[in-house]
């Protein structure tokens, strides 16, 4: 996901410099290269030695020292980052960069870079509400530097309040956002993902193996290009997204009673959810025993085809499906664009070990409203998200 990109990671002196290493671990795990910048107070918490082994490149630790032959250290690293990350910010290097101060390698480097700057703060509560602390915050934010809210909770120094460092994940999604083509701002995405759960007494269901990790992908990929996103989601293990409105449903109806609701507010609407397709006709309100004599018979009937009735009401939106094949892939896929009036569908065997349903990877075709096609190859989740919605961009704005 940041492969081909080089992010500057500035580490100043406090306890959550710890939280520091798992984040460049999630950097270098995306691809991308890293150089960090750690100040004198931050090797009082975490060694460079431990920067450098998981980055692969040599920590930045003094002003004076020259990068290389020919180039100044701190001009060098400001001109080849894409995006510079402060975590943690401490109030004391916020309130330098605020008042032009650069004193130490990492204050220079900020001062000399022209790329996007996020600070992630952390500190004591009460310093973190400080009225000088705060006016220097906004000082930064009108020059157009970037900062991630702290977490509230309990502080190292006993307190408790805002003043937490966010967790690495937290910050690697921003991250990915600032990072990220905003082709998406002003659309409002509409994703389902997941299984639903159809009950067929109160401890037993009927339901499949989705996991949700499709759809969630292309939630958070839509949030980072600057889409406003509804994850209209059945029952799964995964994270609520951050920055996207969450809504959870267990059963199919559930579900239409949930998109429909919200379908107005959607420009784009991608049905990634396995919704089952029967329901049992009646609900045992208690536990269906096994000493029934003979074998058990469950009648079923159908759920409603919520992508149908969206192809119905879509209006000028741009409606996607998905459709998980064991056998003839393509010919139910097409089928099944046609006659749910859909402008894309992604097919995928999940058949495969490697693709569909619980796993990290997928391989997927994406068939057209015009009888056009792709195939894409093997790729992780979130790389078929940005895939697909490179296509979305382009369907939306055919002209760019």
């Amino acid at each position: 996901m940041l492969k081909g990109k080089t992010i500057l990671l500035g580490v100043t002196g406090g306890i959550a410099a710890y939280k520091a290493v798992e984040l460049l671990r999630l950097f270098v795990k995306a691809g991308a290269e890293v150089f960090v910048v750690m100040t004198a107070s931050a090797r009082e918490f975490v060694t460079p030695l431990t920067f450098q082994t998981l980055s692969g490149n040599p920590v930045h630790t003094e002003l004076f020292n020259l990068y290389q032959e020919r180039e100044i250290g701190h001009i060098s690293l400001a001109d080849r980052a894409d995006l510079v990350v402060v975590a943690p910010a401490t109030a004391n290097l916020i309130g330098k960069v605020a008042n032009g101060l650069a004193d130490d390698l990492l204050s220079t480097a900020l001062m000399a870079t022209k790329a996007p700057v996020l600070f992630v703060p952390a500190m004591n509560v009460n310093m973190y509400e400080n009225p000088v602390y705060q006016m220097n915050q906004k000082k930064l934010e009108g020059f157009g530097y970037r900062f991630l809210e702290p977490a509230t909770g309990f502080l190292a120094c006993g307190w408790e309040g805002k003043g937490k460092m966010p967790e690495p994940a937290r910050i690697f999604e921003e991250t990915l956002a600032l990072l990220s083509p905003q082709d998406l701002a002003g659309e409002t995405v509409l994703v389902t993902a997941g299984p639903t759960r159809e009950e067929l007494d109160p401890v037993r269901y009927l339901s499949n193996y989705s996991s949700g990790k499709m759809g969630y992908a292309i939630a958070r990929a839509a949030r980072r290009r600057g889409a406003r996103v509804i994850l209209v989601s059945g029952p799964t293990a995964l994270a609520a997204p951050v920055g996207i409105e969450l809504v959870p449903v267990t059963s199919a109806r559930q579900m239409r009673e949930a998109v429909l609701q919200r379908l107005e507010e959607a420009t784009v609407v991608i049905k990634a959810a396995a919704v089952a397709d029967y329901r049992p006709a009646m609900r045992a309100e208690q536990k269906i025993k096994k000493g029934l004599e003979g074998s058990l018979i469950l009648p079923l009937e159908k759920n409603p085809d919520i992508l149908a009735e969206l192809g119905s009401r879509k209006g000028n939106r741009l409606l996607v499906g998905f459709a998980a094949e064991t056998a003839d892939l393509l010919e139910n896929a097409r089928k099944k664009l046609t006659e749910k009036n859909l402008d894309l569908i992604v097919a995928n065997d999940v058949s495969r070990s490697d693709a569909g349903f619980d796993v990290d990877t997928n391989a997927v075709r994406l068939l057209y409203r015009d009888g056009s096609g792709e195939e894409l190859p093997l790729l992780g989740k979130d790389e078929v998200a940005d895939q697909l919605l490179d296509r979305i961009a382009r369907l939306l704005k055919p002209s760019l």
